[in-house]
């Protein structure tokens, strides 16, 4: 008996580190996304996509016929919606942004860039992340649309340092 028990903990956890080395790079970068920290400095996205992770391999040999990169994108996107208000912080004028919020979507909400990161990169249809978001379709192809137009606008001109000559 612990024989059998210890052979299908072993294929799990093959199939799984498998998974892993396929799927955890793309998952990383959508992690990365999700948080707005830069693409060589990003703990949060890191802690995001373990629990995520950790997550999807609790419930392995349940997933029965389940898309595993689908699920840990199911638990990824909702771990962060759960977190968001920590994962967006609004600059603040006169204070400096903090350093973490300088990646490629820091400019839109936590909102927009869950939006934006299921649907244009990780390709997720409307109506699955109205679903996954709780939200109707329309709402989540207006959000879509502003995040689109927000990121093609011109950044914000960077604020003048006080006591800077002109």
């Amino acid at each position: 008996m612990r024989e059998r028990y210890s052979t299908r903990h072993r294929r799990r956890t093959r199939e799984f580190e498998a998974f892993v080395a396929g799927a955890g790079g793309r998952l990383l970068h959508a992690a990365t996304l999700l948080t707005a920290e830069p693409f060589d400095d990003n703990p949060r996205a890191r802690r995001l996509l373990t629990a995520a992770l950790a997550e999807t391999y609790a419930r392995w040999h349940r997933l029965r016929g389940e898309d595993p990169y689908d699920r840990t994108r199911q638990e990824l996107a909702g771990r962060f919606a759960r977190a968001a208000w920590r994962h967006h912080r609004p600059a603040v004028p006169g204070l400096p942004r903090p350093p973490a919020d300088e990646g490629l979507l820091a400019r839109l909400s936590a909102q927009e860039r869950l939006i934006l990161v299921l649907r244009l990169y990780e390709g997720v249809a409307e109506e699955q992340t109205a679903a996954l978001m709780g939200l109707p379709t329309d709402r989540v192809r207006a959000i879509c649309t502003r995040a689109v137009t927000t990121m093609r606008s011109a950044p914000p001109s960077p604020a003048p340092t006080p006591g800077a000559a002109t």
